[in-house]
């Protein structure tokens, strides 16, 4: 498996899920992706565990939206350069291909999973894999480029099978 960077900022443990737990769950997760997309193993990807008031900060810095979210993807490419890379992405060339960075509120991901009964395992599992197919360049702004998108992530959840229900 390539890099997978995971840091959780220090938010007082305020969540209810165990920090080795999280790293494991979202390596997992971006293991199967990696897998099911047929990338190379030298991958990297940076992951950031945080709380409320760090995700409204960065979201409010880059996108100029301040409220909290549950996730923001940064994707090292452009979605127009994106296509350009893929070569670099799939082939072996000794040279690791960065994906770009995730941030995930794990406050955020623990309520919605209360919302919407799914449990924090699954939600995290979900968000991670959302973050994932964004860094591909995948997009949900159109019907058509959202239904290939969830289809993307339905089939990886799928995949992980009991980890994810």
């Amino acid at each position: 498996m390539g890099n997978i960077d995971i840091y959780i900022d220090d938010i007082e443990k305020e969540y209810n899920i165990e920090e080795e737990k999280i790293k494991k769950i979202i390596e997992t997760v971006l293991e199967k992706c990696i897998e099911i997309e047929k990338l190379r193993k030298d991958i990297i990807v940076n992951v950031e565990i945080v709380g409320d008031d760090r995700i409204k900060e960065i979201n409010n810095s880059t996108r100029n939206i301040d409220k909290v979210t549950d996730v923001l993807s940064f994707p090292m490419y452009e979605k127009k350069d994106f296509e350009e890379k893929l070569e670099e992405i799939y082939v072996e060339n000794n040279i690791p291909t960065i994906l770009g960075d995730i941030v995930i509120d794990i406050l955020q991901v623990e309520r919605q999973a209360e919302e919407y009964n799914t449990g924090i395992i699954r939600e995290l599992s979900y968000m991670t894999v959302h973050s994932f197919y964004h860094l591909m360049g995948e997009d949900h702004m159109e019907e058509e480029d959202k239904k290939v998108m969830r289809q993307k992530e339905e089939n990886v959840l799928k995949e992980l099978g009991e980890l994810c229900k």
